[in-house]
């Protein structure tokens, strides 16, 4: 399928069968000026990651950057939030597809759904298709599914739904399907064109817009990039200036360098600011992974949010984003509840209320949860705090004063590094990646829920500890490559035994075998999700 701007191709054009709704000659004409127009510069953004990444190995720091020093001490303000994003208290998170899921998730009672293109979907090409086709519908009104067993799901008429946040893939990602030019197309051009082509002016109407959440940047001029995109797409539909508004994951340890600097430059389409924990750590390890012991984690069990170093990190968001009239996002609640086992349930409940009160107090002005039943438990914990108020960006924290040895700080997570450990590092690592090949972004192991981020910071903590030559506390071996092939090998069959010979040939022993090949190379793989979409193109 070639669109009348005759040099964009769309490899597979039916991979559901409502895809031409989606992929119309207009939205794809859209698709060919965003990838001309701004896709030479992600591939620019991406050479100075790596380059930035490499003075910081040689350097041993990193710190906040002084030719941006009149910014951070400058007086200025982002936008007004639009009244349908001043409530964000509670967020609930997950891909949207299949529909029932996103119907759930519209349905669950929170503020704002984060409808996942990113670490909670694989981007096969019929999800992506599949998710930008339920949010056109969700926002026309029309979302429905009915299951073979005959069971009817609808939008809710009796309560608001949830205010629509979608997150495309990050800069790093390709789409496959369409080349343009003859290359593959940026996968967060391709998400955000089509969603914003299908469902701006039909949000704007609703009263609502066309709202974002904008994953993995590293530094302010990526963050610039997507405000250039923003303006030309706004201009290209009609649809006037400042109708956009974006909340940017601080997920990578560079951005957390670069808060004031990444809000100044969307400053005019900014929303807020979220504290991706679990990329963060991801981030931190990748970062680092070559700078010594120092910069070495705990197991990740460990690692609490009221570590040192992550305090820093979430102190400084909360300041930095009600400084500048943007919201400050708290992170997602891992735990989930087993509606068949009421203690596991209560515990999860537990923990959950915990972590959002901490960050309540702190002066978050809302969270995520990734389980429609766990909304009234952090409803509960933010209305308390909130009262009447729709946010706190009134509380500033004039008294934190971070600096950079803080974020750095990493040996202040205590903990220690354990088999046990990294046998649960390389069983997750396994069991998502299976699941993520067979098509799902987000699943429950153990009671949690995993997403590729969570996965990214089990193979990388495995990584770096083979390269540093960790001792595990609790049964004093060395952490070799020998090791972590024999225990790789015992969870692998371990998860033989759970899924059964079908699907551990199709899914599990191909992901096996990825996780050994990137865990025991000698060259560190930036992202798991790369690797594991070319062997999904193959599947």
């Amino acid at each position: 399928m070639t669109s009348p701007a005759s040099t964009l191709v769309v490899t597979d054009p039916t991979p559901i069968p409502r895809a031409a709704e989606i992929l119309t000659p207009e939205a794809l004409d859209f698709l060919a000026e965003l990838n001309r127009r701004f896709n030479p510069a992600r591939i620019e953004r991406l050479a100075e990651r790596t380059a930035k990444r490499a003075q910081v190995a040689a350097t041993g720091g990193l710190d906040f950057l002084p030719e941006t020093a009149d910014i951070r001490a400058g007086v200025w303000k982002v936008a007004p939030a639009p009244a349908a994003l001043t409530d964000r208290r509670v967020e609930m998170t997950g891909p949207a597809s299949p529909a029932k899921m996103a119907i759930n998730a519209l349905n669950s009672g929170a503020k704002v759904w984060l409808a996942d293109l990113e670490d909670a979907s694989t981007p096969l090409w019929s999800n992506v298709i599949d998710a930008v086709l339920n949010l056109r519908d969700a926002a026309l009104g029309t979302l429905a599914y009915t299951s073979p067993e005959g069971k009817e799901y609808r939008l809710r008429t009796d309560a608001p739904l949830s205010v629509v946040v979608a997150r495309p893939r990050g800069w790093h990602l390709e789409e496959s399907h369409i080349l343009v030019d003859g290359e593959p197309a940026s996968g967060a051009l391709v998400d955000f064109g089509l969603l914003f082509f299908h469902t701006a002016k039909q949000l704007l109407a609703n009263g609502q817009g066309p709202y974002y959440y904008l994953p993995k940047m590293e530094s302010h001029l990526e963050a610039r990039l997507w405000n250039d995109v923003f303006v030309f797409a706004q201009d290209y539909l009609g649809v006037p200036q400042g109708s956009i508004r974006a909340t940017v994951l601080i997920e990578t340890i560079p951005a957390a360098f670069e808060m004031d600097e990444i809000l100044y430059e969307l400053r005019e389409h900014a929303s807020g600011l979220n504290a991706g924990r679990w990329d963060y750590l991801f981030s931190i390890i990748k970062y680092f992974r070559d700078a010594g012991a120092a910069f070495v984690l705990p197991d990740r069990a460990q690692i609490t949010m009221t570590a040192p170093f992550m305090r820093a990190y979430t102190e400084l968001l909360v300041k930095t984003c009600h400084h500048r009239g943007a919201f400050a996002m708290g992170g997602m609640a891992a735990v989930i509840p087993n509606r068949r086992e009421p203690e596991v349930t209560a515990a999860a409940f537990a923990k959950v209320k915990a972590d959002k009160t901490r960050e309540a107090d702190d002066g978050f002005d809302g969270s995520w949860v990734a389980h429609p039943d766990l909304v009234p438990v952090c409803a509960e914990v933010f209305d308390s705090v909130l009262g009447e108020r729709p946010n706190q960006l009134d509380k500033q924290r004039p008294e934190v004063d971070v600096t950079a040895a803080d974020l750095l700080d990493i040996a202040s997570a205590n903990g220690t590094v354990t088999e046990a450990g990294l046998r649960l590092n390389l069983y997750v690592a396994v069991a998502y990646t299976a699941v993520w090949l067979s098509g799902s972004g987000a699943v429950a192991i153990h009671n949690l829920m995993e997403d590729a981020a969570t996965a990214e910071i089990s193979r990388s903590q495995v990584w770096q500890h083979i390269h540093n030559s960790v001792t595990l506390a609790d049964t004093g071996n060395t952490v070799t490559r020998e090791l972590v092939k024999t225990i790789l090998d015992e969870e692998t069959a371990k998860l033989h035994g759970e899924v059964g010979d079908a699907a551990f040939a199709k899914y599990y022993k191909p992901a096996s075998d990825l996780i050994e090949e990137i865990c025991l190379s000698e060259d560190y793989a930036d992202f798991l999700t790369t690797p594991a979409y070319e062997l999904a193109a193959r599947a």
